[in-house]
């Protein structure tokens, strides 16, 4: 269990309390505070002095990974707003805002690397992995149906040609619904082979490709017949008559009768 401590100072209690919530990206219910130090009233009723406030809060996880995308969008200087959506075995943070779309970066390798380092920050110092979705404009969702699209039409040559297909190294959230397409689509089956960030998705064939006599292998039983065949054609091509005997020896052919 992960518990942050923080000491706040404000011109009063619930301005320090203000400026917790703040900080830790959550409303005041999550955070257990304690007062240190209240401002003192001083002539005319005037306060003198400032609040002192303990603030312990005690994050999930997906707050955990909430904070550090909003952090990350701050030190961008980015307007935007984070809509958490908790699940079974993790949580989809959703980048929201007009200006947010740039922050998606060429095919998503930027949205991917601020995923994975919330992913790394929240399950830090735990066995038990949490997994992080990080979204920004609907990205998510059409890159899934180009992908899903990607994979059909690829696995459709796969079943026509009868030869694996190989794909470009893409990260495992994609890769997996590579995976999840394929594995809905008849006469086709997917692996990944490589490292990452080389990682990619092969597609292969169920059935064994059948050979044509065209695609035969050189050297069998084809071939041969083939050649026989052939030898006997020309034979019959060239057939002139019978054959004379020639019965002279190379003596008799070499000699050369004088003038």
């Amino acid at each position: 269990m992960i518990v942050v401590e923080q000491i706040f100072i404000g011109k009063t209690v619930d301005d320090a309390k203000s400026q917790a919530a703040a900080v830790f990206g959550t409303n005041g219910n999550n955070i257990t505070f304690t007062v240190i130090e209240e401002p003192r009233k001083g002539l005319f009723g005037k306060l003198k002095g400032e609040a002192k406030v303990k603030a312990e809060y005690n994050p999930s996880k997906a707050d955990i990974a909430a904070s550090y995308v909003r952090n990350i969008l701050i030190k961008l200087d980015m307007n935007g707003s984070l809509k958490v959506t908790e699940e079974k075995d993790g949580a989809v943070i959703e980048i929201q805002g007009d200006s947010t779309g740039s922050i998606i970066g060429r095919r998503g390798e930027t949205l991917d690397a601020i995923q994975y380092l919330a992913s790394m920050a929240c399950n830090k110092n735990d066995k038990e992995y949490y997994r992080i979705c990080v979204d920004s404009c609907g990205y998510r969702e059409k890159r899934k149906q180009t992908l899903e699209e990607l994979a059909g039409k690829i696995a459709k040559n796969v079943v026509k040609n009868g030869r694996t297909a190989a794909l470009e190294p893409m990260n495992p959230y994609e890769r997996r619904i590579i995976h999840s397409a394929v594995s809905s689509l008849p006469g086709v089956t997917s692996r990944s082979v490589g490292e990452e960030p080389y990682r990619k998705v092969i597609i292969s064939p169920t059935a064994k490709p059948r050979f044509e006599k065209k695609d035969r292998p050189q050297g069998g039983k084809f071939d041969k017949d083939k050649r026989d065949f052939k030898d006997n054609r020309d034979r019959k091509r060239t057939f002139d008559g019978p054959r004379s005997l020639d019965l002279k020896t190379s003596f008799e052919k070499d000699y050369v009768k004088p003038a």
